[in-house]
């Protein structure tokens, strides 16, 4: 056997985020003899940090490169980056964009260095708010024109990043934000391993994974547990809330946790790369998100058999079992905090065959995938 193609994947970064861990779970599951993932993130000279999952990829054969931040005013400079990139690495038999804010740009450097194939994977059905996110959407509007594919993992966030019009487009593939439901199988002895670690004793227990941003809305769901909070603690009952992630928001979250008077009971875990324990330890996902593409960790909660009450800005196509209810975030945090009160008492089960059944399996998008990166044909 020969060497295997390399296909380069676009991110913002290496960190433990949504998109980047599921480009790993994907790579992980690949024929690596047959199909080679390497990975171009954005950074600044000044960067000397590795990102989260660099020494993995490195261990696992691929190859870490990067082009400078995106900023805005330094468009020109961005351009002529990428340009130069490609001309130097143009060995890809696929390059796939999930950083889709500036796809428009480095993906047509990449079709005109030789790149074969080249897609933009649409994970999000949002923006950030202010001129950044205006500037996003303008970015975003010659897409659907300048990649051979324009994957989605919903029908909301391809119609976000490529318009209306691209679930009719012959480009259009939906692809599932697949994971390792196995990994998640709930596990009664690494609940009570967990529990004890952390803490827990009999408290109930509230978790949240996501990064510390906008999207997420910390807020909101710091201000539902204080609700929460009181009502329990009134029936002489108590609880906690496990925050898994990172981010520019986290300081925010611990200052409006101390003016909650929750801050005792609030857990800020930071990054772990064994996050299914943690989902053990958990009684109830929550997830009251301003938006997103289709969030993987709801996915993960399934199948670790976790009622999750989530927002109504998600897309109905994460509820791949029966443990998931929408709320709308018009909704007052009273009305939030006695739905999660009134949900946390059930037979917990995992939903892993429920979770594979839907498509949710990495194992079976690997094997499509791996035909778009020997063949370049996406079914």
């Amino acid at each position: 056997m020969g060497e295997p193609v390399r296909v380069l994947h676009v991110l913002g970064g290496l960190s433990l985020g949504g998109a980047e861990s599921r480009v790993m779970d994907l790579y992980r599951c690949m024929d690596r003899k047959k199909v080679q993932f390497d990975f171009l993130i954005h950074r600044n000279s000044t960067d000397g940090k590795k990102h989260f999952y660099e020494e993995e990829v490195e261990a696992l054969g691929g190859r870490v490169y990067a082009l400078p931040k995106f900023m805005g005013y330094n468009y020109a400079a961005y351009r002529r980056a990428a340009r130069d990139f490609f001309r130097a690495h143009h060995e890809f038999a696929v390059v796939q964009g999930h950083m889709t804010s500036t796809a428009a740009i480095y993906l047509p450097q990449a079709k005109k260095a030789g790149v074969p194939v080249v897609c933009a994977h649409a994970r999000s059905a949002g923006v950030d708010k202010g001129i950044k996110g205006i500037i996003t959407k303008v970015l975003r509007i010659p897409l659907l024109n300048r990649a051979d594919y324009c994957l989605a993992c919903s029908r909301e966030a391809g119609e976000a990043v490529f318009g209306a019009k691209w679930s009719t487009s012959p480009k259009a593939r939906l692809v599932p934000n697949a994971i390792d439901a196995s990994r998640f199988q709930y596990d009664e002895a690494v609940r009570a391993r967990m529990r004890q670690e952390l803490g827990l004793g009999d408290d109930y227990v509230i978790g949240h994974v996501g990064r510390f941003h906008y999207s997420k809305n910390h807020e909101f769901l710091l201000e539902i547990f204080g609700k929460l909070y009181q009502n329990m603690e009134k029936k002489g009952k108590h609880c906690k809330l496990l925050l898994l992630g990172e981010g520019e928001g986290m300081a925010a979250a611990k200052a409006q946790a101390a003016e909650l008077g929750v801050e005792k009971a609030v857990l800020f875990l930071g990054n772990h790369k064994n996050v299914e324990d943690y989902y053990q330890a958990f009684d109830l996902f929550l997830f009251p998100s301003r938006f997103e593409g289709l969030p993987g960790t709801v996915v993960e909660a399934q199948a670790a058999g976790l009622r999750c009450i989530i927002s109504d800005r998600i897309t109905t196509e994460v509820e791949i079992s029966d443990l998931v209810s929408f709320h709308s975030l018009e909704d007052g945090a009273d009305i939030w905090a006695d739905e999660v009160e009134n949900s946390l008492v059930y037979e917990r089960r995992d939903r892993c065959e429920a979770v594979r059944e839907a498509g949710f399996d990495v194992r079976e998008q690997a094997k499509r995938l791996e035909e778009l990166y020997l063949t370049g044909v996406l079914r």
